[in-house]
């Protein structure tokens, strides 16, 4: 009696655990399948965000990795499609096998990948959610450790799953995916993000957006100094270190950024013109209309867009309408771009990661109003 009931007890555990493997693959699915459709369309929808972090990380790599630069934007299209069609597939069960096979060996990237951006920090932020929410390093890789828990989960189980569509109909939506994917992302690159998530969208007030508030947190800092007594060297604190023993001799002083205070959501926005006077606050401040063109690149910008907006720029030169064309190249190379297209209108210079920030096209137009963001247009659109 005392085996029957504990064979009964066992056999009742295993029916348990298996009436809960389909519970918890449909959690697991639905979860990984929103995180990379989230993370596919907010890259997707501006695919020059993701090629600049591209090229940010191939920078930083430096060496080899360097001279890959020209991979940055079919990357920056293909990734987000791949995990826009993954996630895709996930939540509605379309090639669900091929799909969890990928999942996983994209999560087998990518989780080590982000260990080592955490660990060493080449860049600031890995860009795995574009700019819609930026997270720290550590965050991503903790992130990417649950997911790639989720993707084994569904990996082990992929036998248990059964068809919805026939083969042919699964394919034809796969195509789909993909075709909506790269629809989004060419219509964004030859116009604007469908969803503008960056610090310059539309609407926002230049100079409210660079004010820091009286009691914002403010950067701490931790320096070490590092001084040598007997051929023995020794680190110190401000709290310790022998300022008045001579029997030391400083070798050395390190900073390092502890913690992160309040950061302004416009915080590097400024405008110098050809005679090198700071015109910021007559731009922002101005309440006419003030007209932006972002060329943050000239050797990479639109020749075509340039001679669009010189006409553009025609039209209010004589006018109190101000237009400035923004730029990060050095004076050589804006006379040599003057030289080539003949434009006319005035070239001011701005951070170059600014004007990245400012609009994604080169060039791109911003149309500013008492400070005030109320237009922004692709060259292909000034007209």
């Amino acid at each position: 009696m005392w085996i029957y009931k504990k064979r009964s007890n066992k056999q009742a555990a295993i029916e348990a655990v298996q009436k809960s493997v389909p519970v918890l693959t449909l959690i697991c699915r639905l979860i990984l399948g929103l995180v990379f459709v989230f993370s596919g369309f907010v890259k997707v929808i501006d695919p020059l965000g993701l090629t600049y972090k591209i090229e940010d990380y191939l920078t930083a790599f430096g060496g080899f990795f360097s001279g890959f630069s020209f991979l940055a934007l079919p990357l920056g299209v293909a990734l987000p499609v791949l995990e826009l069609v993954i996630g895709l597939n996930l939540l509605f069960k379309i090639k669900y096998r091929l799909t969890s096979i990928l999942a996983m060996l994209f999560m087998l990237v990518m989780t080590p990948l982000t260990l080592y951006i955490a660990l060493y920090n080449p860049v600031t932020d890995c860009g795995c959610f574009g700019d819609a929410l930026v997270i720290t390093n550590w965050q991503t890789f903790f992130k990417n450790l649950v997911l790639i828990i989720l993707a084994f989960i569904l990996f082990i189980n992929t036998s248990r799953h059964k068809p919805i569509f026939l083969a042919r109909v699964e394919w034809t939506i796969v195509t789909f995916f993909v075709g909506l994917g790269i629809g989004l992302a060419v219509c964004s690159y030859n116009h604007l993000p469908l969803i503008d998530f960056r610090p310059y969208k539309i609407g926002v007030n230049i100079p409210e957006a660079m004010m820091v508030p009286d009691d914002a947190a403010a950067d701490v800092y931790a320096t070490t100094f590092i001084y040598e007594k007997g051929g023995v060297q020794k680190e110190f604190t401000l709290e310790n270190y022998p300022k008045n023993d001579s029997t030391w001799t400083f070798v050395d002083q390190k900073t390092v950024l502890v913690s992160t205070g309040y950061k302004a959501p416009i915080h590097d926005f400024s405008i110098v013109n050809a005679a090198f006077d700071d015109i910021t606050e007559e731009v922002i401040y101005n309440p006419g209309a003030t007209y932006l063109l972002v060329m943050y690149d000239l050797n990479k910008a639109s020749e075509e867009g340039a001679l669009i907006a010189e006409k553009f720029y025609q039209k209010y030169k004589n006018s109190t309408t101000r237009f400035y064309a923004l730029t990060a190249s050095g004076d050589d190379e804006v006379k040599s771009f003057v030289d080539k297209t003949k434009v006319t209108y005035p070239f001011c210079k701005t951070d170059p990661i600014t004007l990245k920030t400012m609009i994604r096209a080169n060039p791109g137009l911003i149309l500013i109003k008492n400070g005030t963001i109320t237009g922004k247009w692709h060259w292909r659109d000034i007209e």
